[in-house]
């Protein structure tokens, strides 16, 4: 008896450290989790790898995270996939200060050393908030990633399944040869209409500002290079604030598209005004045709009681003497009594 007590027990002692090892291996395990053979087809079908360099943008408004790869051919990136972010927190703008539950807004750079294998949300890689432009401007957080696990506390979180393939792109992108994968990331699509839609914002500022970077990619296809230059983003210059790096060419369509922008904003700026006195006239209509119909209504009932005034004196079932109280001049005596 005692000897299959021990051998009972040898049994589960040595299950439970299979179990362990097991866990232990498949949580270590995540970050390597490989491409799926239909991605890395689709990567190969569009003529990049999962080696080639990569770049993230991440909007706010649309809850939309976007990944791109360079294509060798070109040298351009192209859109590979779109995933909806499951949440974000705060308000759109940037991140100030630890704590305050905002997601950051800016150009941020994932290298190895942010990548989170152990993550508590499945897999996670750290954006490096505060990068150099968020310490200039003495702005505080820390551990801001894009994670798994569908909930937000100042970070990007996506279902693990999402995640799962994200961080294998970035991971395999890294192990290409590239020092890091660019993230940028803005409160929405930045078009005239969608800047003059937030004119009012006090970050409108620092919106213009990312909007240059966001311009050169839009124009490009290639990665904007950014520093910091008096406290703001610069963008493809030589040193922080030297002259522009850009090609001529580039740099032209660049101004031309931030010219056409300047238009778009102007008119929608315009398209806003005018829907506010649109709005604004037909509220002072419902306001006088509410009154003009109380008026009619007033009228009517004012008419009203004169008819059933006129009808009651016609029908009321006595003379006006009678209803006064006075008495007929003409009225015989009635005779007395006793």
């Amino acid at each position: 008896m005692a000897k299959a007590t021990r051998i009972t027990k040898l049994v589960f002692l040595f299950t439970s450290l299979l179990f362990v090892a097991a866990c232990t291996t498949g949580f270590e395990d995540r970050g390597n989790i490989p491409l799926s053979s239909f991605t890395t087809a689709q990567l190969e079908g569009m003529g990049s790898s999962p080696g080639a360099p990569m770049i993230i943008r991440i909007f706010k408004q649309d809850s939309e995270l976007e990944v791109w790869k360079q294509v060798k051919a070109t040298g351009k990136y192209e859109l590979f996939r779109t995933y909806d972010i499951c949440a974000w927190s705060g308000d759109l703008g940037p991140k100030f200060k630890e704590g305050d539950r905002q997601s950051p807004e800016g150009f941020y750079e994932v290298t190895p050393g942010h990548m989170n294998p152990r993550s508590n949300y499945f897999l996670s890689f750290n954006l490096g908030f505060p990068n150099k432009f968020d310490r200039s401007h003495g702005r505080t957080g820390s551990n801001i990633m894009v994670h798994g696990d569908c909930t937000s506390r100042g970070c990007y979180a996506m279902t693990d399944e999402q995640v799962g393939e994200i961080y294998a792109l970035v991971r395999e992108s890294h192990s290409g040869g590239n020092r890091s994968v660019q993230v940028q990331v803005y409160p929405f699509r930045m078009t005239g209409k969608n800047l003059a839609l937030n004119a009012s914002s006090p970050h409108m500022a620092f919106w213009k500002n990312i909007k240059e970077g966001y311009d050169i990619f839009e124009v490009s296809k290639t990665k904007p290079q950014w520093d910091v230059c008096s406290g703001d983003y610069s963008f493809n210059r030589s040193g922080a604030c030297g002259a522009s790096t850009l090609d001529p060419a580039i740099k032209a369509a660049v101004m031309a598209k931030q010219a056409k922008d300047d238009v778009a904003f102007k008119e929608a700026q315009a398209d806003i005004e005018q829907t506010k006195l649109d709005e604004a006239e037909a509220e002072q209509r419902r306001l006088e045709a509410k009154q003009a119909a109380a008026e009619r209504q007033a009228a009517i009932e004012q008419q009203t009681s004169k008819v059933t005034g006129w009808f009651g004196s016609l029908f009321g079932g006595g003379s006006d003497g009678e209803q006064s109280g006075q008495t007929d001049p003409n009225a015989p005596t009635p005779p007395a009594r006793d």
